[in-house]
């Protein structure tokens, strides 16, 4: 307890410098959430850049082992350095990524279909809030299934998480699926992103795409959206072509990149993240970044 002898009158208020601490949140969209939003999506995006590097190896959830993912006790460790965010199952951060680390969780909450059936549009919630607050993760992801047969209740288990946490103040991922019945158009991703993000969502993931169209497209889609848009890295792509696909993203108007399979499933999967940091943090561009990659793996 602090002693009263030696007590001095605080003097030093400085009426003549304005409030320190008047300025806009710099994340988009987050401006008028509470402390604890904020500071849950400061963990996530770089206050310097302003964007984040996700780590997605959530696959497992309906995918079973994954090319790459055998071992996760084995990969994941050697790639945080270059990682801003874990995107994760409970299970897999619970027993392969260090509680020491100093990285923001993407927490994966929906589950419910495998890579046996031929819809998997059909999932539940299957992490409650309290679960998401005992493993202090700092958003919860959620699919969505716009235009599938699984739209309605896709869109109910994304309210449900939505509204624990503003309860609890964790932020919601909205995640764009895309099934093999839905062309990767403008107008698609203009439709599902708005609907998620007006749904409530403090981000959305969704994927990169150029519609001959509608060549302005993704522009458009992260102008028209009024919170941050991650972008997806999807199929594994060659080395040159991730990157290239990296730095459009972020030309386009993204705040990061989570990329999954084009990391774990690199040869070199230490230096592609590095590269595809390079990209996100320090203004890289993809011929730059793939100069950096070659350089690596051949020091």
């Amino acid at each position: 307890m602090a002693d009263k002898d030696g007590l001095k009158v605080a003097k030093d208020y400085h009426t003549e410098i304005p409030f320190g601490n008047n300025s806009a949140f710099y994340v988009k969209g987050a401006n008028n959430l509470d402390w604890g939003m904020k500071k849950h999506l400061a963990n996530i995006f770089d206050p310097k850049s302003g964007n984040t590097v996700m780590f997605a190896f959530d696959h497992g959830y309906f995918m079973g082992s994954t090319a790459g993912l055998e071992r996760l006790d084995l990969v994941i460790p050697k790639l945080m350095p270059s990682i801003d965010c874990l995107m994760g199952t409970r299970g897999a951060l619970r027993t392969c990524v260090p509680p020491e680390n100093r990285k923001a969780i993407a927490l994966r909450v929906s589950s419910g279909s495998s890579m046996l059936n031929d819809d998997l549009s059909h999932e539940v919630v299957a992490v409650d809030v309290a679960d998401a607050i005992r493993m202090n993760a700092d958003c919860m992801a959620v699919q969505t299934f716009i235009g599938a047969d699984g739209q309605l209740s896709s869109i109910d288990n994304l309210s449900q998480v939505i509204n624990a946490g503003f309860k609890y103040s964790i932020p919601t991922l909205g995640v764009v699926a895309v099934g093999k019945e839905m062309a990767r158009t403008s107008r698609f991703f203009k439709l599902a992103t708005r609907i998620i993000a007006e749904m409530g969502v403090q981000l959305v993931k969704t994927y990169y795409f150029e519609d001959p169209d509608d060549p302005n497209g993704f522009e458009e889609v992260v102008a028209a959206c009024p919170v941050p848009i991650v972008v997806a890295g999807g199929k594994k792509l060659p080395e040159k072509d991730a990157l290239a696909m990296a730095y459009k993203s972020i030309q386009g108007g993204a705040r990061g990149l989570d990329m999954g399979r084009n990391i774990f499933q690199s040869p070199h999967s230490v230096e592609m993240a590095q590269a595809i940091r390079r990209i996100v943090h320090e203004g890289y561009t993809d011929k730059e970044a793939y100069e950096f990659y070659q350089n690596a793996i051949h020091a």
